[in-house]
């Protein structure tokens, strides 16, 4: 019980989750309809850059 609350498989992984979902939700955004192929871009640019940017934060302190 113990490995689920402290996040078992996901613990330490919230930027890897939020970057996915970020991605997932820009295309289906796209793909219902609601935004077009330059904002589907402009989402995906976003959130690879703040993943980028979370992983050279990480890299840092070592």
């Amino acid at each position: 019980m113990s490995k689920f609350i402290n996040g078992g498989f996901f613990a330490n992984r919230k930027t890897q989750i939020m970057t996915g979902v970020g991605i997932i939700s820009a295309i289906a955004a796209y793909l219902v309809g609601d935004s077009d192929l330059f904002a589907l871009i402009q989402a995906l640019i976003a959130v690879g850059g703040v993943y980028m940017l979370h992983k050279s934060k990480q890299n840092k302190g070592k």
